[in-house]
């Protein structure tokens, strides 16, 4: 007897869709704090001119479901009826053994017939073949909408670029800002200009820089929190931080090293994975060596390396960063920079309380979350961020923002104790030919601009107002936010 039969794929779609007999959908599923994919999600799906379907992406926990089941509520308080609406888990053992087109006749046959419908499929990159379907929905059904999430990332982007192209739009769901984590445990907020870009600050004077940190110092004692445990909605409204870091460690971290890899790209046995990912975890923010991972890690191939490091990156737990050329200058080869793709992912998975008071950890903790806003924020762009290694001292800029025909944005991270800044640091040598010039440092009391020998003026601005900032600025992007 086959156990994958329409009826049984019927009572799994009536337990995911309560909404079919109440009308409504539960406040617990459809929470209400809203994060930024939400809205540039919302935007993509009534977007009128131009049909796209929509895609989100992300490591898990990040809230890419709620964010489905938000849009579910809105949908429902717009009007739309609740049988034209299907949230259908893909990673669920009932769903994900089905055919992919008996669910979706199931549905059609028992619930709603028309073709006029929303379709939410959750890790949908657990369908077989489910870009071909995406796309015989897309050009088959031409009133159909559909939001789908998974945590395979250039999976997903590769499906857009080939099947997709034309057809949907990938939005990438980060783990949660400094700002948003702020904004989501209701932390009274910095009485600051929504308008304000933190470029602008170079050219305010000290008095008004410095009645913005004193707004901005409302924040500054939840920054440590957020690097502990910040990046994941439900986990920073946790009571217990060490409960938080372990439901990390089995959900974020566990289930897609032992599960959801090993499952999309059939790996055997996982526990090279595993050791790749934890040594990653120690060197993370550092350029590293494929060869010398190898060596390291004794009995991994440089293959196995190169292959479970792409597909870590897949999976949205680490981000690679590499060399960006900087005005003809000889730039270190092609080697990339490794991030953990949240600080508090680190913090859980190495487990040593520690490292918040080590100075280089702190260091390297906080080039990390400083690297992830900065990669997150400017995503959507037609940008890239990496780094600057070389010329004659070969010196490095942590971050680079290298947009097309435009100067590039540096932004050095010095988080110790005076952050001092050197006149041959590779960010003074080379400010001129930016269009900004920043150093992240650790104090309060950094705040200001510090003056180069060129003439040049660099912003010196602490972590958590440079974080909290950037946030401010990625909220008022965002029209429909009040």
């Amino acid at each position: 007897m086959s156990i994958t039969t329409k009826e049984s794929i019927l009572k799994v779609l009536n337990a995911y869709n309560p909404w079919w007999k109440t009308g409504t959908i539960n406040p617990k599923m459809a929470k209400s704090y809203k994060r930024f994919a939400f809205f540039e999600a919302m935007k993509r799906l009534e977007e009128k001119n131009i049909r796209r379907l929509v895609v989100l992406t992300g490591t898990r926990r990040v809230g890419k479901t709620t964010i489905q089941y938000q849009m579910i509520e809105s949908l429902l308080l717009s009007g739309v009826p609740a049988q034209k609406i299907v949230f259908i888990s893909m990673d669920h053992p009932m769903l994900k053994l089905s055919n992919f087109q008996d669910i979706l006749e199931c549905y059609h046959e028992s619930v709603y017939a028309d073709q006029d419908v929303y379709y939410f499929f959750d890790e949908i990159q657990y369908a077989q073949d489910w870009d071909r379907w995406l796309k015989t929905i897309y050009d088959t059904q031409p009133d159909t909408n559909v939001v789908a999430t998974g945590s395979a990332s250039p999976a997903l982007i590769k499906g857009s670029r080939e099947s997709g192209a034309g057809r949907w739009s990938v939005i990438q769901v980060p783990t949660m800002s400094f700002f948003e984590y702020c904004e989501l445990l209701n932390i009274e907020k910095p009485n600051i200009d929504p308008d304000l870009k933190i470029t602008s600050l170079l050219k305010m004077t000290q008095i008004e820089r410095t009645q913005i940190m004193l707004q901005l110092s409302k924040v500054q004692n939840h920054f440590m929190r957020y690097l502990t445990v910040g990046g994941f909605p439900e986990l920073a409204l946790a009571d217990s931080d060490i409960m938080a870091q372990q439901i990390m460690r089995e959900d974020v971290v566990d289930k897609v090293l032992k599960r959801d890899i090993p499952a999309l790209y059939s790996i055997r046995n996982a526990t090279e994975l595993e050791r790749i990912f934890l040594y990653l975890c120690n060197v993370s923010s550092e350029i590293i060596s494929i060869e010398a991972i190898a060596k390291e890690l004794n009995g991994v191939s440089r293959t196995t390396v190169e292959n479970y490091i792409a597909y870590l990156e897949s999976a949205n737990l680490i981000f690679q960063s590499f060399p960006v050329d900087m005005a003809g200058k000889k730039v270190l080869k092609a080697r990339p920079k490794v991030y953990i793709a949240d600080a508090a992912i680190r913090n859980a998975v190495l487990m040593d309380d520690s490292v918040l008071t080590d100075a280089t950890e702190m260091g390297k903790i906080v080039e990390t979350a400083i690297y992830k806003h900065v990669a997150s924020f400017y995503y959507s762009f037609a940008t890239s961020v990496g780094y600057f290694r070389g010329g004659k001292k070969n010196k490095e800029i942590d971050v680079v923002v290298d947009y097309p025909n435009i100067k590039k944005i540096l932004i050095e991270v010095k988080y110790r104790d005076g952050a001092p800044i050197a006149d041959d640091d590779a960010i003074v040598e080379l400010c001129q030919e930016s269009s900004a010039a920043i150093v992240v440092t650790k104090n309060a009391n950094d705040f200001g601009i510090h003056n180069t020998k060129s003439g040049i003026e660099l912003l010196r601005i602490p972590a958590f107002a440079f974080l909290y900032l950037l946030g401010n600025a990625e909220k008022n992007g965002y029209h429909q936010i009040n």
